[in-house]
């Protein structure tokens, strides 16, 4: 057996495809994106910050991922259903081959403690089916709208594999449409923040730039919720930036 000095480097999958495409033209592609190598990065010891984006894909949310493309930042975007169904699979496979990370918003924006156990469900499942459909992924993480969860909630989530993310800096940029204060709120945070912003809002968008320039000044580094817990999180249980699990 070899060394591990000697070990040959891991195989980053996007350029093994690129290589045997070319080799051979008719090579078989699957339809799902193929995500970047995964990064190392621990946050225990760099200062992380998890940009998050909620109720999208919309209209504003490619020139979104332009900015954070040109900025080297991952984000975490939490999806419904509905509007990927209307959006088309451009969008989240765009998201899944530049590393950012997909989590699950329910399928309507539902409040889901007014919901019954099916209808609770029902909400999460059928946007679980919609975004593996479209990118071959399951999605491990989820966000309830509003931020409304309880019992019934945290049984069906972890039914379904689910850590529930909340966040400890909100910008309340749905209700202040005004990219200056969205820069303001998103830029008050500590190591470890998770930060609420949502991509249907153009105000948001036209903040992105200084929000990543102003936190890169400061030395953070732009992550996804998985990189910024270090791995799996446990399913049904309650997340919420840099205080951690919350316990319920």
């Amino acid at each position: 057996m070899p060394s591990a000095a000697r070990r040959p480097p891991p195989i980053d999958p996007a350029e093994l495809a690129a290589k045997l495409a070319a080799i051979q033209p008719q090579w078989p592609r699957s339809r799902y994106p193929v995500a970047p190598a995964a990064r190392h990065i621990n946050c225990r010891r760099v200062k992380c910050v998890a940009l998050t984006y909620d109720d999208g894909p919309g209209g504003y949310t490619g020139q979104l991922l332009d900015i954070l493309a040109r900025h080297h930042a991952r984000a975490t975007f939490f999806v419904l259903g509905q509007r990927v169904a209307e959006d088309g699979p451009h969008t989240l496979r765009r998201m899944v081959s530049e590393g950012h990370e997909i989590g699950n918003h329910s399928w309507s924006h539902a409040q889901l403690t007014a919901l019954s156990e099916a209808g609770i469900r029902g909400e999460l499942r059928r946007t679980q089916q919609i975004v593996h459909y479209v990118t071959g992924r399951w999605m491990t993480l989820m966000r309830p709208p509003y931020g409304s969860t309880g019992e019934r909630v945290a049984a069906e989530t972890r039914r379904e594999g689910l850590a529930q993310i909340l966040w400890d800096v909100d910008t309340m940029d749905w209700r202040d449409r005004d990219s200056l204060i969205v820069t303001q709120r998103a830029t008050t945070v500590t190591p470890g923040s998770v930060v609420l912003m949502h991509d249907i809002h153009s105000t948001t968008v036209e903040a992105a730039p200084q929000v990543l320039d102003l936190l890169a000044l400061r030395g953070y580094t732009f992550v996804t919720l998985s990189e910024l817990y270090g791995g799996p999180l446990v399913p049904g249980r309650v997340y919420a930036g840099e205080a951690g699990p919350t316990g319920r």
